[in-house]
């Protein structure tokens, strides 16, 4: 019984933890970068970065929108 009991709180903290901590640094990772973008978005001068990733955004919506076929049409 003790072999199980040690099995199932490896599991636990290694598993259940692990995969909990892991979540909680990419969601930190994520915010801050999303957090860094509005910062970004809401100055006067822009940055060169952002200005380039405004660019690419923009030139692939307008390739997205060329694929598509029109409205009405099967």
């Amino acid at each position: 019984m003790a072999v199980f009991y040690n099995i199932m709180l490896g599991y636990f903290f290694g598993f259940a933890l692990g995969v909990g901590c892991a979540l909680a640094v990419f969601y930190a990772i994520y915010s801050g970068g999303y957090r860094k973008a509005i910062e970004h978005s809401l100055l006067q001068q822009k940055p060169k970065r952002y200005l380039e990733a405004m660019v690419a955004a923009v030139r692939r919506m307008e390739k997205e929108k060329a694929a598509e076929p029109p409205a009405g049409v099967s």
